[in-house]
């Protein structure tokens, strides 16, 4: 698609502001070029950075949960989003071709294996790219679990969250005909995809401002609104995904877990997380035999919340050594 008690501001806990040593375009067919950097330490343990979304970006925040001595941070902006070319594009974007860029930005950098670190979308994309290269994975970071299921789909867009959330969730749906409300991933999908670049960033702002508003469990009314370029793009990436199942089977990642005996992981889940609700966390350890859990109490589900930055940070701490 995150505070206990005694706990100070999310800054507190955070690496200062790295700066990337390395910066590039890199080729991966179909037509498309992906923004990839690194940053830290060259020679440190290297660890692959997933944004969520699908539709999002990398950012400098992202750098700053890793030790820059100590870890070598691989950061990249998907398919059609961030600095990746061509912009809102999703053609030839499925999660098979992002698990390939992976794989490729893997081979080109030269490295042997690394942590992969991801949360809500890209803990979806974590999981599977682990499913799939299991021996080029030394341990799995995630936060805010998403597994891709037609419930976890349902939960947020058929009415769960917005039973939380009446008033926005009233904006949401009103703005499709009734006759349409049945499927709302399907209405979004014809009017963010309709070829009127106006009626597509007017659609993708009340999608996007749906999801921004319930990520934080401080926020109480929907944020300001980013550029329309990033929001276009946003709103259309997650809604190709959905509207298409994240190109995935029923059930395929808990299926498919036995692929992950061997593999480590840590999950960090918000207790109040309206967006990925703790139940496919919980799900998630339970198939996983070398994971562990980290249940968040006063938090929700963005990666900047107080408690979820603090804990993250303190499991990066914690494997570097």
């Amino acid at each position: 698609m995150e505070q206990s008690a005694g706990q100070t501001s999310a800054a507190a806990h955070l690496y200062p502001r790295i700066d990337p040593f390395d910066q590039r375009m890199l080729a991966v067919g179909d037509g498309h070029e992906i923004y990839v950097e690194q940053c830290g330490n060259p020679d440190g343990i290297p660890v692959c950075v997933l944004h969520g979304g699908p539709g999002g970006a990398c950012s400098p925040a992202m750098r700053r949960y890793f030790d820059p001595a100590a870890y070598r941070v691989i950061l990249f902006d998907q398919r059609g989003c961030g600095r990746s070319r061509p912009h809102a594009s999703v053609s030839d974007n499925t999660t098979w071709h992002l698990v390939r860029d992976i794989e490729l930005i893997r081979e080109t950098l030269g490295i042997p294996a690394w942590m992969v670190f991801g949360g809500s979308w890209g803990a979806t994309l974590s999981l599977v790219y682990a499913q799939a290269h299991p021996d080029r994975v030394r341990h799995i970071i995630l936060r805010g679990v998403f597994l891709a299921t037609r419930g976890e789909l349902d939960w947020f867009y058929g009415g769960g969250a917005g039973r939380f959330w009446p008033e926005l969730w009233d904006r949401f749906t009103q703005a499709i005909p009734a006759d349409e409300q049945g499927d709302l991933i399907a209405a979004y999908n014809r009017r963010l995809f309709s070829g009127d670049m106006m009626s597509e960033t007017r659609f993708a702002r009340i999608w996007s401002s749906w999801e921004n508003t319930l990520a934080s469990i401080d926020n109480d009314s929907p944020p300001g609104e980013g550029p329309a370029d990033y929001v276009r793009a946003f709103a259309r990436l997650e809604n190709h995904y959905f509207h298409n199942g994240a190109f995935l089977e029923e059930g395929q990642i808990l299926r498919d877990m036995a692929r992950l005996r061997d593999v480590p992981g840590t999950i960090v889940q918000g207790r109040y997380d309206m967006i990925c609700p703790p139940r496919a966390a919980h799900d998630l350890h339970a198939a996983w035999r070398g994971s562990t859990l980290r249940i968040v109490p006063r938090a929700g589900h963005a990666l900047s919340e107080p408690g979820i930055s603090e804990a993250l940070v303190r499991v990066m701490d914690r494997l570097r050594r």
